[in-house]
């Protein structure tokens, strides 16, 4: 068992947030006007909305983190997911998505919404893994990297 942890945020934090998804959207991608403003004041684009920032910690560091961003009348965006490369198959993906997902049911979301490229595979069979299932596939209006939609429904329409 890990000797690993996740909490809620923590400005303490904040730094970690803002390497770990600046590590990955760089290795990959570049990073786009929206990942600046949400990663430059998590409180105003994340937290004041109601939505949360999750954090794994390792040994007093955090080296996993991701967001639920409010997103439409009941549902939340997971972003802004990214685990340290030196700590990745330790299962901290997973530990953030079972964390996300039950705090969402917790609030009562009807879904969760995650925007994605196929290009990171590993991330898409960790969304499948999680019962999210493709809803889109081609060009997203918010991220120029973005070429996947997926959601997973969390309670069925009325």
């Amino acid at each position: 068992m890990s000797p690993a942890h996740v909490i809620t945020y923590d400005s303490r934090f904040l730094p970690a947030f803002i390497s770990l998804n600046e590590e990955w959207i760089q290795r990959y991608f570049a990073i786009e006007e929206m990942d600046r403003r949400q990663l430059r004041d998590p409180h105003g684009f994340i937290l004041k909305g109601g939505g949360e920032i999750f954090f794994v910690i390792e040994k007093g560091a955090a080296v996993g983190t991701c967001a639920m961003i409010p997103h439409g009348e009941s549902g939340f965006e997971l972003a802004k997911m990214a685990v340290a490369p030196d700590t990745r198959g330790k299962g901290y993906g997973d530990l953030l998505m079972v964390t996300a997902i039950d705090w969402a049911r917790a609030k009562g979301a009807g879904e969760i919404q995650i925007l994605s490229n196929t290009v990171l595979e590993p991330a898409i069979q960790l969304y499948k893994k999680h019962g999210f299932q493709t809803v889109h596939l081609g060009p997203h209006p918010d991220y120029q990297r973005c070429n996947i939609e997926m959601v997973l429904k969390l309670r069925r329409p009325l």
